[in-house]
């Protein structure tokens, strides 16, 4: 689906793999960030009132047993981010949302540069996502608040919190990659299409 050019004030929202599989804690283990979903929800209220572009990116696994499979309720959206009006969805397999995707055809096709991104996990599409955003030259925020990750555990043992992982992978990604802000600086910080 091609990215409407008349919306062009606000930046592009990206929202990263809101989907019903990742609730299953048992299955992904402890995560951090608690309000990430209502500070999504706020941004993507906020794009939809002012007419500004929102794409959503879909992972549909390759795995039959993931929570993330094609025809599993894990796969669908959340409620609050259900694409509408016409918003465009992107489905990948991969990490990043660039990949075996028209991501990047259709944002250069639209002229649009500048992206405001959030979804899950911070860690994996995310990171992945965000890095190749800033790898192709577009201007991104990453929205920090608006995330969330799990605990990671090497083979060792040793296990990460997941906050902890949240806090390294956006101090990977700021400066090079992103701008890192949290929901309400964006919010104050955006314009609005007139």
């Amino acid at each position: 689906m091609m990215i409407d050019i008349l919306t062009q004030n606000l930046p592009v929202l990206i929202m990263i793999d809101w989907q019903q599989g990742f609730r299953d804690l048992d299955y992904w283990g402890q995560r951090n960030n608690p309000d990430a979903e209502n500070n999504a929800a706020r941004l993507l209220a906020h794009w939809r009132a002012h007419g500004g572009t929102v794409i959503h990116v879909q992972h549909g696994s390759t795995s039959p047993q993931s929570r993330l499979y094609p025809g599993q309720p894990g796969h669908d959206f959340e409620h609050f981010a259900r694409p509408q009006n016409g918003e465009a969805v992107y489905g990948k397999n991969v990490n990043s949302g660039f990949i075996g995707t028209r991501l990047e055809a259709d944002l250069r096709a639209a002229d649009r540069t500048r992206l405001v991104i959030c979804g899950i996990s911070t860690d994996h599409c995310v990171n992945t996502t965000t890095r190749m955003a800033g790898n192709l030259g577009f201007d991104a925020i990453l929205a920090a608040d608006a995330c969330f990750c799990f605990d990671r555990k090497l083979p060792d043992g040793r296990v990460f919190d997941a906050q902890l992982v949240h806090d390294v992978h956006l101090a990977s990604l700021s400066g090079e990659f992103a701008t890192i802000l949290t929901t309400g600086q964006i919010l104050s910080q955006v314009g609005h299409c007139d």
